[in-house]
């Protein structure tokens, strides 16, 4: 297992982007860099550390950059300065080999948007990283079909995509990500299209299998209750900027400001 630190990450859009880090780290705010410069100031400043072995959530409203900010765990997206580390791994540091190497062995990813491939059936789709990462067919076959039963998708292997509901299509997709066996898993927004009822089997489902797996799991949602049923600690985010981490419990009667106290009073 491996835990995860991100130190001083910042992710400026924008010609000359780290020319406005001086004026952030004088009070200005993202509106106001967007204004006198025309940067967009993805992330400023992230310091933070998810322990290996627990469910991490991140959330914030639209915007905030949560999904920005999980995007450079697996480095689909780069910052513009700081660092990312995974145990002793220096993942802002990879070259592109060692980038597909980590990728293929330390961290998988379930989308919002299920990111499965049309052309392949439930089962390739679900073999898929083995298949990158070179393992042998039959092995592919078992470990795929294994996790497709896991997450109720059994007898349902040689399905395609459009022949599924959405609450399956992310199936397949969590499915995928736990047949890669990577100690990492990010998961962004994935249950927010679907609906309540079928949201919460997955949620539900997600933390039954995390009891027995002891991944670590970085869940970003903008629901502050799925983030209080799913997180062992929350990180709030607000205009790219983190404005605090904590359980549950300390979000909810020590909120760092009134953005954190008005997600926490409309959770029930």
């Amino acid at each position: 297992m491996s835990d995860i630190h991100l130190a001083g990450i910042s992710k400026i859009y924008g010609k000359n982007g780290l020319r406005v880090l001086p004026l952030l780290a004088q009070g200005m705010s993202s509106r106001e860099v967007l204004a006198a410069t025309g940067c967009q100031v993805g992330l400023y400043d992230i310091n933070l550390h998810i322990p290996a072995g627990e469910v991490f959530c991140m959330m914030g409203l639209s915007g905030s950059g949560k999904s920005t900010l999980v995007r450079h765990i697996n480095r689909l997206i780069d910052p513009s300065c700081g660092s990312v580390h995974v145990g002793d791994l220096n993942v802002t540091a990879l070259d592109a080999a060692g980038l597909r190497e980590y990728r293929r062995r330390r961290v998988s990813m379930v989308f919002q948007h299920f990111g499965l491939l049309p052309h392949l059936t439930v089962q390739q789709n679900a073999e898929y990283a083995l298949r990158v990462r070179g393992v042998p067919p039959p092995q592919q076959a078992e470990q795929a079909v294994y996790w497709l039963g896991e997450v109720g998708l059994g007898g349902y292997e040689q399905h395609y995509p459009d022949q599924l509901s959405g609450g399956m299509r992310q199936r397949v997709g969590l499915a995928r990500a736990l047949a890669a066996d990577t100690d990492i898993v990010l998961m962004d927004e994935p249950f927010s299209a679907l609906d309540p009822l079928i949201r919460q089997k997955l949620q539900q489902q997600v933390l039954d299998l995390q009891a027995r797996l002891n991944k670590t799991i970085v869940f970003i949602t903008h629901d502050i209750e799925e983030a209080m049923l799913m997180g062992s600690r929350i990180a709030m985010l607000n205009a790219g900027r983190l404005v605090q981490v904590g359980t549950p419990t300390e979000l909810r009667h020590h909120p760092a400001d009134d953005y954190v106290a008005e997600f926490m009073q409309s959770a029930r």
